[in-house]
């Protein structure tokens, strides 16, 4: 399935639209506006809380929590390296996942196992970052934008 996640330009938080490649509103991503670390509620359309993310205030570079039903489900964490971005996502009870990013910062791939579990476009030149997302059948919808939103946070959130 793909999506197109966007960043809400006039906002005072982090907060994102989720689309399908048809044009159908998925998801909302609500930032907190005033809290220690960021902290974001990612939502169905209804505005039912299907994950929260949250940043790890005191941690060794950027680390991101994903909490399901009040329970942690996951945590990202932006690994340190010299040229490409490298993301490792610990996923309690399931498969880990690992997002390496290119040169440019605009291009990852998220693969558990060896294997593609989703892919992930930053678009150029655009007024608000803006994502494609490729995800793999029978991965978690909800667990790859939550990710796709913490790369955003970790990699371009100061550009706002």
């Amino acid at each position: 399935m793909r999506y197109v996640m966007k960043q809400k330009v006039f906002s005072w938080a982090d907060d994102y639209t989720i689309r399908t490649e048809t044009g159908e509103d998925a998801f909302l991503v609500d930032g907190k506006a005033f809290s220690l670390g960021k902290q974001l509620s990612f939502q169905d359309m209804q505005g039912n809380q299907l994950a929260f993310i949250k940043q790890k205030v005191l941690s060794w570079g950027p680390t991101y929590e994903i909490y399901r039903a009040g329970d942690h489900y996951a945590t990202i964490h932006k690994d340190f390296t010299f040229l490409q971005c490298h993301f490792s996502v610990h996923v309690d009870g399931r498969g880990d996942l690992d997002a390496e990013g290119d040169l440019s910062d605009h291009e990852y791939v998220l693969t558990r196992d060896g294997q593609a579990a989703a892919s992930i476009s930053k678009a150029w030149f655009q007024w608000s970052d803006t994502y494609g997302v490729d995800i793999a059948d029978g991965e978690d919808a909800v667990l790859i934008l939550a990710t796709t939103v913490v790369i955003d946070l970790a990699c371009h959130g100061d550009r706002r």
